[in-house]
This record gives C-alpha cells, sequence and structure tokens, in this order.
C-alpha cells in the first residue's frame, strides 16, 4: 500500500497571528497571494471564510486560465485553518490543507501541511515549490 505524500513548508512572519490568519479569508488579501505567479493575472477571487464555505480563485497563465478550488472544513481563529483543495481538471478529486499558526518572537510561525493521494508522488517538488511562492507572496502582501 502506498504512504499518501505529504508536504510541509514553515514560514515566519512580522504579523500577529491574527493577520497571518485573516488574510486567508479575506477575498481582496488572498487574492494578492493564494496561488499568484509572478507573471499571472488575477482573474477572479471568490472567498467564504465559514466552515463549509469554499473558494475560488482563478488566474490567467497566459493563454490559459487556471482555477484553484476548496472547501473550508476547519476554522479556528487565529491558530488552525483546514480546507479540501482541489485544481479544475482533477476529476473532483481533493486534498487536505492543514494551516498552524502559533505566536513566534515579533509575530509568528505558519506551517502548511498539504496530504495529497499517492497518484501525486510525483509532483511533490513542485507543490512545494508552490506553497513556498505563496506564502513567500504572503509576506509581501502582508508587508
Amino acid at each position: 500500500m502506498s504512504q499518501d505524500p505529504v508536504v510541509r513548508v514553515t514560514r515566519r512572519f512580522r504579523a500577529s497571528p491574527e493577520r497571518v490568519f485573516d488574510a486567508f479569508l479575506d477575498p481582496a488579501m488572498a487574492g494578492r497571494f493564494m496561488f499568484r505567479t509572478p507573471a499571472g493575472e488575477l482573474v477572479r477571487c471568490e472567498v467564504d471564510g465559514r466552515v463549509g464555505g469554499r473558494f475560488t480563485i482563478v488566474e490567467r497563465r497566459g493563454d490559459e486560465d487556471a482555477e484553484h478550488l476548496g472547501e473550508f472544513v476547519r476554522i479556528e481563529r487565529p491558530r488552525k485553518l483546514v480546507f479540501m483543495f482541489g485544481n479544475e481538471g482533477w476529476d473532483g478529486e481533493f486534498s487536505q490543507v492543514d494551516i498552524d499558526i502559533a505566536p513566534a518572537g515579533d509575530g509568528c510561525e505558519l506551517t502548511l501541511t498539504h496530504r495529497m493521494a499517492p497518484k501525486w508522488a510525483d509532483w511533490v517538488g513542485r507543490v512545494e515549490e508552490g506553497w513556498t511562492l505563496i506564502l513567500g507572496n504572503l509576506g509581501k502582501a502582508l508587508g
């Protein structure tokens, strides 16, 4: 039996846990960092920040639109956020993303854990790069 691949990325921010947490649920802020690439253009960002609420973030990349979908399953402000995550074209298959935020020094430390199905094992490196980029974008958006 294959073990599910797990990606874990940790980053410190010079912002309060509340401010970092809220960035994921605020459509204006999420649109500045979630699933954004340097050359992409934000087309749509919708976030219904409640348990059972969904998000859709669409970025135009060249001639194609990359659609990212999710549903919030656990929200414990400002420490824990869990959502099911998928992309258009994944045949409705979703993976779980956990975000844990803890106070640290003059800010906080965020640990993101993404659990994927075994068939995505070859994508672990790209997924880790993607989340690292996203958390870097969050740092820039927070100022």
